[in-house]
């Protein structure tokens, strides 16, 4: 009914309400925004910018966090590296000393062998000559003996026996 009755007044009001409720309302309004600016904005205003200030640290020391971690696999490729390079020097120098010790003992087994070669030609030049000098006496004595049976005369002269021994190993030789 108050429309009503503010209608018939004659009063021009654009919304319709009595001009009272509207300026007690518009008051209200105006405390209120007082109020929130004075009181509850700053307060929002400081939860957004701690709340802003921690995320913008968390992402610092996140990034923080992602250079140290960066620098340190840097560190470990380059100790890594490192490693395999010495790995690579010890192999070469095992290598190395694996050829030269063959290579010693391939020499010391040459040598062993040569003096084995020349103690065994040695032994055969010995026992060779010995069983030439045996077989020239078998040989010389047999020949004695049968050419004294064919000449018909002994030669029981060592000289002369002598002689005809190397005489006939003399044309053997030749």
């Amino acid at each position: 009914m108050s429309y009503i009755v503010a209608a018939e007044e004659g009063a021009t009001n654009p919304i319709g309400l009595p001009w009272g409720e509207v300026v007690i309302a518009a008051i209200g309004f105006a405390l209120l925004l007082v109020v929130l600016g004075k009181f509850v904005w700053p307060q929002f205003e400081k939860a957004f910018a701690a709340r802003t200030k921690a995320i913008e640290g968390g992402i610092a020391k996140a990034e923080e966090a992602q250079n140290e971690a960066k620098a340190a696999l840097d560190r470990y490729n380059q100790q890594l590296a490192g490693a395999r390079e010495e790995a690579a020097k010890i192999r070469e120098d095992a290598r190395a000393q694996a050829q030269a010790i063959r290579d010693d003992m391939l020499a010391q087994a040459h040598a062993e062998s040569e003096r084995i070669a020349a103690a065994g030609r040695a032994q055969l030049d010995a026992q060779r000559a010995q069983i030439v000098a045996e077989l020239r006496s078998d040989l010389g004595r047999v020949s004695v003996e049968l050419a004294g049976k064919v000449v018909g005369e002994s030669l029981d002269d060592d000289a002369r026996q002598n002689r005809t021994v190397e005489r006939f190993l003399a044309e053997l030789d030749r």
